[in-house]
């Protein structure tokens, strides 16, 4: 008899069709969401599932409590999660129903940014100089140590919110004066402060099984994601060619921090973040057990033909997995970019985008009253963009993001 699998997920199941990803299971699966993820979706893949449950707040702990009754009343005997948020949510939940999965202790070490680079530093690889942070005396005292510019960021954060770069003693003593880091902490642990890192910033994306990695590719941002959504300016993304020598060394690197923590005992996906300075030795920036986000899925499905996402879950379930190894080369050159939200109410270029190779989607409906990106990777709209070789991504990114910038118009 199969296993009963309680899933967490708050994606629209147009997007993450997880009746049609998990379909040798779904009739044992629990589903634990959120009403929306349902939208458009037809009435019957509800009833596919042995339980479908939706909550309204989905980041607050009565998320946590009503999966473990929906648990326990069906016996379930495995856990997935489909997003960092529930990483460490699900983990809690295998520790107190007892059920196999990734542990309470893999999953701090991929989610609590000091335990996660304290392990990797261990292993001799490369990361910033960092600091834990629970009070003002601590980040002076870092300050001291290593100079300005230096970033503060929440240990178990996600998608860059709450992330300050300070460059200059005013950027100090505005985040003093935020009341964000109060002398006597409410609550230690929450905060870590590192140098600021200025290199070329790139991200890793694949699959690891039993701690190593089955396949990866890395891809080059156009920016860190906290200085786009501080700069309020587009986030790009493109995947380095198979002869770019940057490719074999983060690949050998991602293998390299997966081995120095914990790991998942079933296949999950990665997104990796690391800088590669001029010394040419890459530094962790951080590194999740899930999917990347913004147009990472979707990139690497075209490049690879299969979706990290669908990979990350069967892997948990037990199933079968569409790729175990590594290839030598996509399929071809592909990148993406997203367009933040301007100030005031949109509206987007007319007609088509003129540039090659490139797929335009509004994720804003036009005449929406915006007041800039609330989070790394907010998106106005999103731009897939392909190619034969990198450099042509490149430059069709370039163009696209000059299109963008005379065509769209944010009107008071």
């Amino acid at each position: 008899m199969p296993e009963k699998i309680l899933l967490l997920s708050r994606k629209p199941l147009t997007e993450r069709p997880l009746h049609e990803w998990l379909e040798e299971v779904v009739a044992d699966t629990v589903l634990v969401t959120v009403p929306a993820a349902s939208v458009k979706v037809r009435a019957d893949v509800r009833a596919r599932f042995l339980d479908y449950r939706t909550v309204s707040n989905y980041q607050s702990w009565s998320t946590e409590w009503a999966a473990e009754c929906a648990a326990r009343e069906h016996r379930v005997g495995l856990v997935a999660s489909s997003s960092e948020d529930d990483v460490l949510r699900c983990a809690r939940l295998r520790d107190r129903l007892r059920v196999p999965g990734q542990s309470l202790e893999s999953a701090r070490a991929y989610r609590d940014k000091l335990i996660m680079k304290s392990a990797v530093r261990t292993a001799g690889l490369g990361v910033p100089r960092l600091r834990a942070v629970d009070r003002p005396t601590d980040l002076i005292e870092f300050i001291q140590a290593v100079d300005l510019p230096v970033v503060v960021k929440p240990r178990r954060g996600s998608a860059s919110i709450g992330v300050r770069i300070l460059r200059t003693g005013a950027d100090v003593t505005a985040f003093f004066a935020s009341g964000e880091l109060p002398a006597t902490p409410q609550r230690s642990g929450r905060w870590i402060a590192e140098e600021y890192i200025d290199a070329p910033f790139f991200h890793v994306d694949g699959l690891i099984v039993d701690g190593e990695v089955a396949h990866c590719w890395p891809s080059q941002y156009n920016s860190g994601n906290a200085e786009a959504a501080q700069a309020e300016m587009e986030l790009s993304s493109v995947l380095l060619s198979p002869e770019d020598p940057r490719t074999a060394l983060l690949q050998r690197f991602s293998a390299d921090v997966h081995r120095a923590l914990p790991a998942p005992p079933f296949p999950t996906s990665f997104h990796l973040e690391a800088w590669i300075p001029a010394a040419g030795r890459p530094v962790l920036c951080e590194v999740a057990t899930r999917t990347g986000g913004a147009l990472v899925a979707g990139t690497y499905q075209d490049a690879f033909g299969v979706h990290l996402s669908r990979e990350n879950l069967r892997g948990q379930c037990g199933l079968d997995l569409a790729l175990v190894g590594q290839p030598a080369a996509p399929r071809r050159a592909g990148g993406w970019i997203v367009f933040p939200p301007g100030r005031g109410r949109f509206d987007p270029p007319p007609g088509t985008c003129p540039v090659e190779g490139t797929e335009v989607e509004l994720r804003m409906a036009p005449g929406t009253l915006a007041d800039g990106p609330e989070y790394a990777a907010h998106p106005a709209a999103t731009v897939s963009v392909h190619a034969d070789t990198a450099e042509q991504v490149q430059d069709r990114i370039t163009e696209t993001t000059r299109w963008w910038a005379e065509e769209c118009r944010w009107t008071s």
